[in-house]
């Protein structure tokens, strides 16, 4: 038999459902956790940055408009697409995280009871931040937890699929849509990802997953209008290199248009831009923390007839 052609992966962003280039025609060379070229990925502009927001926008309504109950439904759709490309997912991670073969499984299995965990949070978050209120009168106050709207993620720059996973999967939980900057120099467990986002049941532009380089991107999301909340975990560096995003600049931008703002781990009430730290995203979270971080309260008066 003839040699095989290598039919070779060209790796795009998910914007709005659908996987275009950058608009800019630009692309940046990925290489492996040894400084092997891996691949070229996309490389986002300013605009895609923008068309990410305005496709997170216009999936709002939709995405905040289901039921709890529904939303966990896809969540754990994505957990069983993930399941069924362990195996991809897990050569992707070894590669990008220098992990040996069975650590890469080992993260990917967490990673999908990542999902799973949050698709339980879905229809409960209510319950636990929820509450009806005592007042004097004939009144019920009820105080419920409402998404608060388009998010912007920075991405973990060293956990390229679980820290990813532990960050969008909360903001989605919620009801929020997002548009995700994955990891600068491990992007291919993203754009994996957003194969996994397309072919379940999440709707487009509920998540839009943008690759390149975080500090070109992250300012004009940080000072966008149409951006809610920004979550700052991809501030934190690599280990043992110097940061390449300020947080402490993009909370600045942030501030100007009113946008709420997660700083990341290790920086505290007052700490300094190099204080960011990456968490270790194997621990599972204490509770519905981060999706509450993304989530406003409402409170409403009802009389009460006799």
């Amino acid at each position: 038999m003839a040699a095989r052609l290598d039919v070779r992966k060209t790796y795009k962003l998910y914007v709005g459902g659908k996987f275009p280039r950058s608009e800019s025609g630009r692309s940046y060379e990925v290489t492996d956790a040894k400084g092997r070229f891996v691949a070229n990925a996309a490389m986002a502009s300013r605009k895609d940055a923008r068309d990410a927001v305005l496709a997170a926008r216009a999936a709002f309504a939709g995405w905040s408009g289901a039921t709890a109950y529904n939303r966990g439904q896809v969540l754990y759709r994505v957990a069983e697409v993930m399941e069924g490309r362990h195996a991809q997912f897990a050569e992707e991670v070894a590669r990008a995280e220098g992990l040996t073969a069975a650590k890469a499984r080992a993260v990917v299995d967490a990673a999908i009871d990542r999902w799973v965990w949050y698709a339980g949070w879905t229809d409960k978050v209510a319950q636990v931040a929820g509450a009806a209120n005592p007042v004097a009168g004939p009144y019920f106050n009820l105080s419920v937890p409402e998404p608060t709207g388009v998010v912007a993620v920075l991405a973990p720059q060293a956990s390229s699929l679980l820290g990813l996973v532990s960050v969008v999967a909360p903001v989605v939980a919620g009801g929020s849509t997002c548009v995700v900057l994955a990891s600068e120099r491990r992007p291919l467990p993203a754009v994996v990802l957003g194969e996994v986002l397309a072919t379940s049941d999440v709707p487009g532009g509920v998540v839009n997953l943008l690759t390149g380089v975080t500090a070109e991107s992250a300012p004009w999301l940080a000072s966008h209008e149409d951006v809610d909340a920004l979550d700052l975990a991809g501030a934190a560096p690599l280990p043992g290199e110097d940061p390449t995003v300020d947080w402490g600049a993009l909370e600045a931008a942030a501030a100007a248009t009113l946008t709420r703002v997660v700083r990341p781990a290790g920086t505290g009430a007052s700490g300094e831009p190099d204080g960011a730290v990456e968490p270790d995203w194997t621990v599972l979270p204490d509770g519905p923390r981060r999706v509450l971080a993304f989530m406003e309260t409402k409170t409403v008066w009802h009389p009460k007839g006799r």
